[in-house]
Formats: structure tokens, C-alpha cells, sequence
């Protein structure tokens, strides 16, 4: 169940999203991302979201995401507190499988959710 505190939004709406513009970051740990990500994420673990806020845009919108929304969650209520314009990707990549939106694994291949 998802915080109430923490702007959540579907995986169709996260792909108009990111078509829009918005950035999709991927908080998954390695062996997650290595085996399927969404093509053209930026990719930082939860654990080091803190330590590369740099990395993140200054302005616009971030759709994160990670296997299930849990986690997603988390670094999204974080990121809010932190001025970022940011929503959780509610059922997180496997809601994207689900809606037969792609992933790629390292070498391009269809990736797999892990």
C-alpha cells in the first residue's frame, strides 16, 4: 500500500510523462537494472539517490520508479521534501511491463523484470 503522502501516479500516465519530457529515474539496484530497464532512464540506486542529487535536473518533472513502488516511494517522498518536482510510479516497473511498455536488458535485448 502505498504512503497517501506520496504523489503517485499509473504507469500509462508516467509514459505520457516521460514522452513529455520528464525524467524517468530508476532507483533499482544493479542486478534489477543489468537485466531490464526502461530505454533512456537515468539510473541511480536508492541508497546513493542522497549522495548524487547532483546528477538529478534542476527543474522539470521526475517519474521514479523501481520494481514495485515501494522503494520508488520512498526516495520520492525525500525528493519532495527536497523541492524536487517529483511522483511515484505506483506498481513500479512491473506496472509498466504490465501495460506491454518495453524494457532492454544490458545488450538491448528485451529486458526482464528481476
Amino acid at each position: 500500500m502505498s504512503d497517501p503522502g506520496v504523489p503517485e501516479i499509473d504507469a500509462g500516465e508516467a509514459r505520457r510523462r516521460v514522452d513529455d519530457g520528464a525524467v524517468l529515474l530508476d532507483v533499482r539496484e544493479p542486478e534489477e537494472w543489468h537485466a531490464g530497464r526502461v530505454d533512456g532512464s537515468l539510473w541511480i540506486p536508492m541508497g546513493d539517490v542522497d549522495a548524487r542529487q547532483d546528477e538529478l535536473p534542476d527543474h522539470g518533472a521526475l517519474v521514479v520508479i523501481c520494481r514495485s513502488g515501494g522503494r520508488s516511494g520512498k526516495v520520492v517522498a525525500a525528493l519532495v521534501q527536497a523541492g524536487y518536482d517529483a511522483v511515484n510510479l505506483g506498481g513500479g516497473i512491473k506496472a509498466w511491463v504490465a501495460q506491454g511498455f518495453p524494457i532492454v536488458a544490458d545488450d538491448g535485448a528485451p529486458g526482464n523484470v528481476a
